[in-house]
């Protein structure tokens, strides 16, 4: 069934392959981008390129109400290329603020043009670490995380009361894994990559912390089918085999040609990447796909990282 799609965020690292499916598959789609030189890359993967700053809220109104969706599709972050752990407040904050104030604005002018469906992204790596076993959708988010951290949380949380929240409109969240492949810091001329080869990226304590990969083209595919099965309620969209740090970061290394990671105790890795990392390395539980395997039909391509974790394109 042919629909009017806005991607807002379409020019970030998964707007833009998903544009590209979406115009594949037959949709109409409206590329909203707060940068002009984003343009001619949307316009050339099939959409109708929109500049606007999702943080201007009658802009933003006005903008969705002349482009008209049938849905829209909340991609909006503004991640720096590299992201410091002992920073992550500073580095999370500008993505903090669109996970706030731009999904409230988003879809305060969503429910005022009419538009019936919703489908953002959140994420799947941000689970209370309590208990054991994969996270599923019930499972809470971790509220009580440590320092800075504890703000990006908050935004999620914002986030997805906006959208499930919204009085007339079907809303759909999908809580990607970390993402790999072309334009992501894990892609072989990424800033993790780089890190990696300079022995900058260790694994610390016991490297128990569970990662839960997607592919950017498998995280777009779970997209389109959230759009075309209309969508409601929670999602993990994440590989079919998490990996605990100690597995996979030594793996990935390997990949890259790099010198095996150095190992630290959590002591002193608490000094060098701060709670976060702590957090990452050590207690981060991985998430279940089978909800969005059953519920969707979505089947990743990639089913695990082990070939392509470190591949750009």
């Amino acid at each position: 069934m042919w629909v009017r799609v806005m991607v807002a965020g379409a020019g970030g690292v998964i707007g833009q392959p998903l544009v590209k499916l979406l115009a594949g598959a037959g949709h109409d789609v409206v590329a909203l981008t707060r940068s002009a030189a984003k343009r001619d890359v949307l316009r050339r993967a099939g959409a109708e390129p929109v500049i606007c700053d999702a943080l201007d809220t009658e802009a933003l109104a006005r903008t969705v109400d002349a482009a008209r969706p049938d849905i829209v599709v909340n991609e909006l972050t503004a991640q720096p290329r590299r992201i410091n752990p002992r920073r992550i407040g500073r580095d999370l904050a500008a993505t903090n603020r669109l996970r706030s104030a731009g999904a409230r604005n988003l879809m305060a002018a969503v429910v005022a043009a009419g538009v019936g469906q919703v489908v953002a992204q959140s994420v799947a790596f941000a689970y209370a670490p309590d208990g054991s076993g994969l996270r599923r959708e019930s499972d809470p988010l971790y509220h009580a995380a440590p320092g800075t951290f504890a703000e990006a949380v908050a935004a999620l949380a914002r986030l997805e009361q906006e959208t499930l929240g919204s009085a007339g409109v079907r809303g759909a969240l999908l809580r990607y894994g970390f993402f790999y492949g072309p334009g992501t810091s894990f892609a072989a001329d990424g800033s993790i990559a780089a890190d990696v080869r300079r022995r900058r990226f260790p694994v610390i304590g016991s490297g128990a912390g569970v990662f839960s990969f997607v592919h950017v083209n498998d995280a777009a595919s779970a997209t389109l089918a959230a759009i075309e099965q209309r969508a409601e309620g929670v999602y993990n969209i994440v590989d079919d085999e998490p990996a605990p740090v100690a597995d996979w970061l030594p793996a990935y290394a390997d990949m890259l040609g790099a010198p095996k990671p150095l190992r630290l105790p959590a002591w002193l890795g608490r000094t060098f990447g701060g709670s976060y990392a702590i957090y990452l390395m050590t207690r981060l539980p991985g998430a279940s796909n089978e909800h969005a395997k059953t519920a969707l039909g979505w089947r990743p391509e990639r089913p695990n990282w082990r070939e392509d974790l470190a591949a750009s394109g």
